[in-house]
């Protein structure tokens, strides 16, 4: 199976629609072959606190996210859902995506070919990277 690095992340939106920019940059990324949508889930939070759930089989234009055709695999689950319930105020919302880098697979696949491999990847957190570059500033 070749199947690069995959990922969850949230992107929290201050209204009950997707902003057009962000989603923009979105597309351009899956565009480009860098990654690819495997799910994706759009919660908002109405502001009488019922929570509104649109995920990939929905109709994604209605929260702004139809330039967007992510692959529907049921990688989300609820869990993950109801701890976006507990961040979200009302009248907010926020968008919870899988997404598969692409680039690696091409990487890893030409390590293959030469006789080797792709040994370890790592996610260094944004905080850390921060506090490194901080401390290596004289």
């Amino acid at each position: 199976m070749d199947v690069g690095p995959v990922e969850l992340i949230v992107l929290q939106f201050p209204r009950q629609q997707a902003d057009p920019a962000v989603v923009g940059v979105l597309a351009d990324v899956v565009s480009r072959g860098y990654a690819a949508v495997l799910d994706l889930v759009f919660v908002a939070l109405t502001p009488d606190g019922s929570l509104r759930v649109t995920d990939a089989h929905d109709n994604l234009h209605s929260v702004g996210l139809g330039g967007l055709q992510p692959g529907a695999q049921p990688l989300i689950s609820r869990d993950d859902l109801d701890l976006m319930r507990d961040s979200l105020r009302p009248g907010t919302s926020a968008a919870v995506i899988a997404y598969e880098h692409r680039w690696p697979q091409r990487l890893a696949a030409a390590a293959r070919d030469a006789g080797g491999q792709l040994a370890l990847h790592v996610q260094v957190p944004r905080d850390a990277l921060a506090a490194a570059v901080a401390a290596a500033v004289p």
